[in-house]
């Protein structure tokens, strides 16, 4: 089957992947794109995963303040060289964590860390499970998955702090 130009432009606007990538994943799917994205997000998963041990001990902190200066955050993210720390993809992605936490205020990072003897839910209480605030479609799990899958290093958050006043 034939594919498009313009239907791997449109994968490649949606997803971010390389071209290339994007063309093998419709001629998998015989030209479909839904199917198509749920391939490349199955494999970025399994790229992150593999990625997942490898040492992330740079990266940059990020700070968000919201409107009106009620709300701040503080992230500490990493990866594993200082060149992918400097890109904008990596700032991006760094800046996104900290307006999450801004908007939704977990108190984990991942479910891990919770006690537990504690009631909260862990979708709302941990960071990685939330829905995204830019695309509720995705985890933020899911989203650094993606990130990883596309720059090729792993990706950690390291810790953050949500400030508001009066709390």
């Amino acid at each position: 089957m034939e594919i498009s130009v313009d239907t791997i432009k449109e994968l490649r606007r949606m997803t971010g992947i390389g071209v290339l990538d994007c063309k093998k994943a419709l001629s998998e799917t015989n030209g479909d794109i839904e199917k198509a994205t749920a391939l490349l997000r199955q494999r970025g998963m399994a790229i992150a995963e593999l990625k997942s041990s490898r040492s992330a001990n740079e990266g940059r902190i990020d700070a968000y303040i919201h409107y009106g200066g009620r709300i701040g955050t503080l992230i500490e993210l990493n990866c594993e060289t200082d060149f992918v720390a400097r890109t904008d993809e990596f700032k991006e992605l760094a800046h996104l964590l900290a307006m999450q936490i801004a908007a939704t205020s977990p108190k984990f990072i991942a479910r891990e860390e919770m006690p537990e003897e504690t009631c909260l839910n862990p979708e709302e209480a941990c960071l990685l499970l939330q829905p995204s605030i830019k695309d509720p479609s995705k985890t933020i799990q899911e989203i650094i998955e993606e990130t990883i899958a596309h720059i090729g290093e792993n990706i950690k958050i390291r810790r953050f702090a949500r400030f508001e006043l009066g709390c």
